[in-house]
């Protein structure tokens, strides 16, 4: 079976929404799942120390201490978003502004003060 990238004439560039859904990644197991206290993203304890978090690259999470400062267990529901700028679901949830990914609806958990104040220093926001 030929991939996208194989059908393109040579020459041709992948559209920007193209390439970002090919590096989307979703829970590889449904035990383990948490979410990221900022974007709410949901990927396994493993996914998140392996592979951090694409929605915030200045999150440090390679150990478990900093995976426990940004991620929570405590979530509802479950949105897989694949084209974040069209969908609907993803501005109602406010993850328009994020890479393709599966997103909690709602988090439960709050940033400690300094993250929060790291985060409004850089003019980030957070759910």
């Amino acid at each position: 079976m030929a991939s996208y990238q194989d059908e393109a004439q040579e020459g041709e560039e992948v559209p920007q929404s193209m390439e970002q859904l090919a590096e989307s990644a979703a829970p590889s197991s449904l035990r383990g799942v948490r979410a990221c206290k900022r974007c709410g993203i949901l990927k396994t304890m493993e996914q998140f120390m392996n592979e951090g978090c694409e929605n915030c690259p200045f999150f440090d999470m390679n150990d478990i201490d900093g995976v426990n400062r940004y991620l929570t267990a405590f979530y509802e529901g479950q949105a897989a978003v694949m084209d974040p700028q069209e969908s609907w679901a993803a501005k109602w949830i406010r993850v328009d502004s994020f890479f393709p990914g599966v997103y909690a609806i709602q988090v439960t958990g709050a940033l400690e003060r300094d993250i929060e104040e790291d985060l409004e220093n850089r003019g980030l926001r957070w759910r």
